[in-house]
């Protein structure tokens, strides 16, 4: 059996993995010069900078991510974060911090213990946004702030904006799995091993090879055009997106059309720090629910300092985009690290912005379509097919799960 995957991103390379460990013959088409898409490293004056997500793992050597690279021999090492997370609180002028696990009073934890149970069992039947959620049960502030600062920091997206059942699922998860990790080497570790995968199951993997169309016959994909030559396959796999995927092979179904394009992409900003001492000294996410713009900081050097010169620190902070005006969003995220770290000295090493074609993710958390197309033996996966309750790439990774189920494989 051949299989066909276009696009070599997290996706692709999980799915490339997973298949040739299946015993098809894979043939992976890539259009950019390098693989990994937006999990990647970049180096930089001897830093190494990723090119999308952040060198996190969201549920680090336990989650759903660890566990496929596992199944499939993809060697990684994954250091589990400590503390999980820390908050800064703002009361006036005093800043305090606190453990993101001990925040809440007994009280407090009792209620939303109770409620979680309920609600996990019950999913709310309406879109009811996780905000109005957190008001129903709540109504505190603070928990609203936190909200955002998770949702921000997480999915790029305000609390309004995820859907209360997707949160409750990635609450679920967290439960599950526990708190973040760092892959030591960063993003390119983990695609990096991936592709050694492939590799020795006898998969290929060709970079600056962009797909033109996709073949389709009898309502069922059969393989690939590129510069004008033909590739046959029994089974093709995409990481661009239920949108792109469409176009590739002039979809003509009205009712799947409307479904993806009404799709909302989520948008955010990164913006990496380079410094001569620790800013925050814990390999924890570091959460800032009383920021204008940022809502998340990771200082991933603590866990693995070769992600930095010797004696140097890679700070990492996230923000969810909230408005048109970019740049007025970038100042605003650069204002509240100045003010985060007043004393400290650092540099602004890149400050990436994840819209329009290059959106954090191509389906908003929550708003996944799933890997279905019109066409049998075609599939999508990646950050537009993500599983439910997944963080990000661990949504990736559920996603690619659920496919390989779809398919009869485990």
């Amino acid at each position: 059996m051949k299989a066909i995957i276009i696009g070599a991103g997290l996706g692709g390379l999980l799915a490339g993995a997973k298949l040739c460990g299946a015993g098809y013959e894979v043939e992976i088409f890539e259009r950019l010069p390098f693989i990994g898409g937006r999990f990647a490293n970049i180096e930089y004056r001897g830093f190494k900078l990723s090119t999308g997500a952040l060198h996190m793992i969201p549920h680090g050597s336990r989650g759903p991510l660890a566990q496929l690279l596992r199944e499939v021999e993809a060697h990684v090492n994954i250091i589990d974060s400590d503390p999980m997370a820390i908050i800064r609180k703002e009361k006036g002028e005093n800043i305090e911090f606190h453990d993101f696990r001990k925040e809440l009073s007994l009280t407090k934890r009792i209620k939303l213990a109770t409620i979680l149970a309920y609600s996990l069992k019950f999913k709310p039947k309406s879109d009811i946004s996780f905000r109005d959620w957190v008001l129903k049960y709540f109504d505190d502030e603070f928990l609203l702030r936190l909200a955002d600062s998770f949702c921000g920091w997480s999915l790029s997206l305000r609390a309004k904006d995820v859907p209360a059942r997707e949160m409750l699922d990635i609450i679920d998860n967290m439960y599950k799995y526990k708190g973040s990790g760092v892959p030591q080497g960063g993003c390119g570790a983990v695609t990096g091993a991936l592709a050694e995968v492939i590799r020795a199951g006898g998969g290929k993997i060709h970079t600056s090879s962009c797909v033109d169309k996709i073949i389709i016959d009898c309502n069922r994909a059969k393989g690939v055009t590129l510069k004008g030559r033909t590739v046959d396959a029994d089974l093709v796999i995409s990481d661009i997106g239920h949108q792109e995927t469409a176009r590739m092979y002039n979809c003509m179904d009205n009712g799947y059309l409307e479904r993806i394009n009404t799709v909302n992409p989520s948008k955010g900003v990164k913006i990496c720090l380079g410094a001569d001492e620790p800013l925050i000294g814990h390999s924890g996410v570091y959460f800032t629910p009383y920021a204008e713009r940022i809502n998340g900081i990771n200082e991933v050097t603590h866990a693995d300092p070769s992600l930095a010169p010797p004696g140097k620190h890679l700070v990492m902070a996230h923000q969810a985009v909230l408005s048109d005006n970019l740049e007025e969003e970038i100042k605003l995220g650069l204002s509240d690290l100045k003010r985060f770290f007043p004393d400290k000295k650092y540099e602004i090493l890149l400050i990436q912005s994840y819209s329009g074609k290059w959106p954090v993710n191509r389906a908003s958390s929550g708003s996944d379509t799933g890997n279905t197309t019109p066409i049998d033996d075609l599939h999508v996966v990646g950050d537009g097919a993500k599983g439910k309750g997944g963080i990000e790439v661990e949504g990736v990774a559920l996603g690619v799960r659920n496919l390989m189920r779809e398919l009869g494989l485990r």
